[in-house]
């Protein structure tokens, strides 16, 4: 109570403490499942600090603004259901940096002066983890910035921070920078070189920068950033068995360091190249399953996320993948989707499919954006004036904001967002949703998608209308499953009478039809009980 009284004012002016002890999650948020890991019981939601929350008034969000939403985010009381029920949040940059995104590092070890101070951070850490939330930090290890010290002394060819990049006397293909003192790579931008990790002195340099954030700084792990593009072979960019090496020893740091710690990689490829990862981190984002995911919700048709999840689960150790729809580099989820019914079937199947789950911060108030990046990273829409600062935002809100907001969905039962809430809810609240088997279900009808997840504890049918019209002519199939006679179904979501099924003898079913009509784009998940 003390801590949420706090929040209501802003928080007032910090100076860095480097010697403060860094935060300890409580028992409260203690891995449930330690073979699992505390990852697999979590729902991550993106942040983009920027444009958050501004506490000071500048149009820039800050860690201080953060805080004062965390109760939105996590009340810290699982009574409640006004919150949103995320229990991680993944940081984009924080460190200093000279652009707004943050990608460029030019000092790994101090929050940007926009944000705030490490003291800010600590303090965040403290808060968070009071409500059940781990942090999560974008760790930007394949290059810095062309301002980053390291770089600036590497300009001078005697200099011993020379090989901490990577040089030529002359362009060898696409990403090549020139300079005075010749030409080096940097394959996003030549304001981003290239770090040289065939160099150990780099990596050592990383390293300290991860245990200054595990240990000094008690952040709970990180999201890699370019995980595949670490170490070049030639013309070959990408997935190099040096890079594969790199991270698997990178892993065997970390986990030294703190066992506990949850690493996320972006790999941005097929499932079969991301998943070749696992084991060198403890995630990675599985981008043809947001892709699928999104593709059936326009469509109305079950084929491709049926198809392609089947592939996920098959590829991946249980569970050890993260699930999303859209991040801070892609169109906006809305913007991608014809309205928030498509949203609301898309958020039914991310919440209730197995992986981690991760949502961009504003997709749960279906907030829309397109490229360029910046117009996907707007400020969030708190209120009919925005509500984000009350300032000049450092970046326009995006032309709907009077009309979609937090406040405006939040007493709305029917809301993309009480929807979002209700879904990270029933997940929290059931082991059989965040780690049980996922078993897929046969139905007749093409906009018609069913599958079960189960665990020791519990069996739970998701059930979805992806289609724009209503569906009574259906039927699922289930060969041989979990179930046995005498069970009886519960609702946990959705609306009106449920009749069980005529289990066989194999524990599945054949010819059910659990809702006589499923209304267009509707979601049922119903648990089977004794």
């Amino acid at each position: 109570m003390l801590a949420g009284l706090l929040l209501v004012a802003c928080c007032p002016a910090v100076t860095d403490t480097p010697s403060e002890p860094s935060p300890t999650p409580p028992a409260s948020i203690a891995a449930a499942d330690t073979e699992l890991g505390w990852w697999n019981d979590a729902v991550f939601y993106e942040v983009f600090v920027r444009s958050f929350c501004d506490s000071d008034g500048d149009g820039i969000g800050d860690l201080a603004g953060l805080i004062q939403k965390l109760d939105y985010l996590n009340d810290g009381d699982s009574a409640t259901t006004d919150d949103l029920g995320i229990t991680g949040i993944w940081l984009m940059p924080v460190t200093q940096s000279p652009s707004y995104h943050g990608y460029d590092v030019v000092d790994y070890y101090q929050v940007d002066d926009e944000y705030g101070t490490n003291a800010d951070f600590l303090r965040l850490m403290e808060e968070a983890h009071a409500r059940g939330i781990r942090v999560i930090v974008d760790l930007v290890i394949n290059h810095t910035s062309n301002q980053h010290p390291w770089f600036q002394l590497a300009l001078d060819p005697t200099s011993e921070r020379r090989d901490w990049y990577i040089w030529s006397d002359e362009p060898a293909g696409v990403g090549w920078h020139g300079v005075s003192s010749g030409f080096y790579y940097g394959l996003f931008s030549d304001k981003m070189p290239d770090l040289n990790y065939e160099n150990p002195a780099v990596t050592k340099a990383m390293q300290d920068a991860a245990r200054f954030w595990l240990e000094d700084m008690g952040a709970d792990g990180f999201r890699l950033d370019a995980a595949k593009h670490l170490i070049e072979d030639g013309l070959i960019v990408e997935h190099t068995p040096a890079t594969h090496a790199w991270l698997e020893g990178f892993r065997g740091f970390y986990k030294e360091v703190n066992p506990d710690a949850f690493v996320v990689g972006e790999v941005w490829s097929t499932t079969d190249d991301a998943a070749a990862y696992i084991g060198e981190v403890d995630a990675v984002f599985e981008f043809d399953l947001a892709k699928a995911t999104l593709e059936s919700a326009v469509s109305g048709r079950a084929v491709n996320v049926a198809r392609k999840q089947q592939l996920t689960v098959a590829s991946y150790p249980a569970g050890q993948y993260a699930t999303f729809l859209a991040n801070h580099d892609q169109n906006r989820t809305r913007s991608r989707l014809l309205d928030d019914e498509q949203a609301k079937v898309a958020a039914t199947l991310q919440l209730t499919f197995p992986g981690v789950p991760f949502i961009y911060y504003g997709e749960e108030i279906g907030m829309q954006g397109t490229k360029p990046d910046e117009n996907i990273r707007r400020p969030m829409q708190w209120e009919p004036d925005g509500g984000f600062t009350t300032a000049e935002p450092w970046h326009s809100y995006h032309e709907d904001y009077q009309e979609r907001h937090v406040a405006g969905q939040s007493g709305d039962p029917n809301s993309l967002l009480n929807h979002y809430r209700s879904l990270i809810h029933l997940r929290n609240a059931h082991s059989a949703l965040r780690v049980g088997s996922w078993l897929p279900i046969e139905a007749s009808h093409q906009s018609v998608y069913a599958y079960l997840r189960t665990d020791d504890d519990e069996i739970i049918l998701v059930l979805a209308n992806l289609g724009n019209g209503p569906v009574d002519a259906y039927s699922l199939t289930l060969p041989a499953g979990p179930l046995a006679s005498g069970l009886q179904p519960k609702l946990l979501m959705g609306a009106g009478e449920i009749a069980a099924p005529q289990v066989n003898e194999g524990g599945g079913f054949t010819g059910y039809q659990p809702v006589a009509t499923l209304p267009p784009r509707s979601s049922f998940i119903v648990q089977f009980t004794p």
